[in-house]
């Protein structure tokens, strides 16, 4: 089959085509044709610096597709060949690689495509809404009438946040950078925007909240939206971040007594625990889409499989709008 491989970590350019033997589903798990597969920060991360999380080399990349299902492994009686399935079944130590024409993947990891999709924006779906779900729903107890604020509304987790929020009858706030992202934000419901650059924290917290704060801070960015999540957050209020890799002055954390959660949605994968979880909240993410509360956003550029190395440069750029996607074998 047809994949890009990676021999040595680094640049792009490492990102190098190849044949490698068809893959077999084995026990609990499903070979998938794939037809489309997305690209995330977390496959340009790997692919620039390796180890904890990279797979043995010569790897594939890639953590999400969308494809059909060529076979069954022993036991698995969830899904039936020639289903349309999405996932984010792997890309890291251990698993199988998206950058590919073929993944043998747990079948616990997957759902159903959502009908209402075609197969490039299911790809698009399932490690941002996984991500999302987790921080919200899961992790945040996200309930009607709950004021949330989303740092990066435009970006990857940040859109699915905002509809996912939406969906669950909450009032969401969320941060942009440009009169085009907030058109888009207003777009997916988001009920409030923020020009981060051009208003501080204090001033939006007091103009949205009257000084009061959000009862749940969504941090899709990491870095500076940290200490900035705990500024706008409410007293005992929570604070999902989904990076966290850097160090942070937890002072006012505690002056507020805040709730910080750290979300990392590949450890399931990594650690081969809670896997049926991911198909679980696919399912629900499914059943958002199809009843009208929820559409990926692709960038409107597109690339074969073969452009991989291509596709990690404009995700880098910070130029895509929307996810970036694959296409593999859309035939």
């Amino acid at each position: 089959m047809r994949a890009i491989e990676i021999h040595e970590f680094g640049d792009p350019s490492v990102l190098t085509q190849a044949e490698r033997p068809m893959p077999t589903a084995a026990a609990g798990e499903v070979l998938v044709r794939i037809a489309a597969a997305s690209v995330n920060p977390i496959d340009t991360k790997i692919r620039r610096n390796g180890p904890p999380m990279a797979p043995e080399l010569p790897g594939v990349l890639g953590c999400d597709f969308a494809g059909t299902v060529e076979a069954l492994g022993e036991g698995v009686d969830s899904f039936a060949v020639g289903d349309a399935v999405y996932g984010s079944p792997g890309g890291v130590r251990g698993t199988c690689g998206t950058y590919a024409e073929y993944a043998a993947a747990d079948a616990r990891s997957l759902a159903h495509k959502p009908a209402s999709l075609d197969m490039r924006q299911a790809a698009a779906m399932p490690l941002v809404g996984i991500t999302a779900w987790e921080g919200l729903v899961i992790r945040g107890g996200i309930t009607p009438g709950v004021n949330v604020l989303i740092h990066g509304g435009a970006g990857g987790v940040g859109h699915a946040a905002i509809q996912i929020a939406k969906a669950h009858g909450a009032h969401v706030t969320t941060t942009v950078s440009t009169e085009q992202k907030a058109d888009l934000v207003r777009g997916l419901g988001a009920d409030e925007v923020v020009f981060y650059r051009d208003e501080s924290v204090d001033d939006y917290v007091e103009r949205l909240t009257g000084g009061e704060g959000f009862d749940l801070v969504f941090d899709t960015t990491g870095g500076s939206d940290l200490p900035t999540s705990f500024k706008a957050a409410r007293l005992n209020g929570q604070v999902v971040t989904i990076v966290s890799q850097y160090q942070a002055d937890l002072t006012l954390m505690h002056l507020r007594g805040l709730t910080l959660h750290v979300v990392f949605m590949i450890i399931p994968v990594l650690y081969n625990r809670g896997r049926a979880v991911h198909g679980e909240i696919l399912r629900n993410l499914s059943a958002l889409v199809d009843q009208g509360h929820y559409r990926p956003l692709l960038d409107p550029t597109r690339f074969t499989l073969e452009q991989a190395a291509e596709a990690h440069r404009r995700l880098e750029s910070g130029e895509a709008l929307g996810k970036l996607i694959l296409d593999v074998d859309l035939t």
